[in-house]
């Protein structure tokens, strides 16, 4: 499962990139931006959460440093 979150996220920032444009493309707004920035921030959201999920997901073993407390 995390192997496939790790796959989304990389996905998201390939798809934040911009190339999809054309040069001469007019330029539309989504929530008062232009589109492909609000592409890209929504990606970034994206990866933030799948990010979130894969740590949580990930199991982290408690390692004893043999100090005395």
């Amino acid at each position: 499962m995390r192997g496939l979150l790790l796959v989304a996220i990389a996905v998201l920032y390939g798809a934040s990139i911009p190339w999809y444009r054309d040069v001469d493309a007019p330029l539309r707004l989504l929530f008062g931006l232009p589109d492909w920035v609000a592409v890209a921030l929504a990606c970034y959201v994206g990866v933030a959460v799948l990010n979130a999920v894969a740590w949580l997901l990930t199991e982290v073993p408690d390692v004893e440093t043999g100090a005395d407390e």
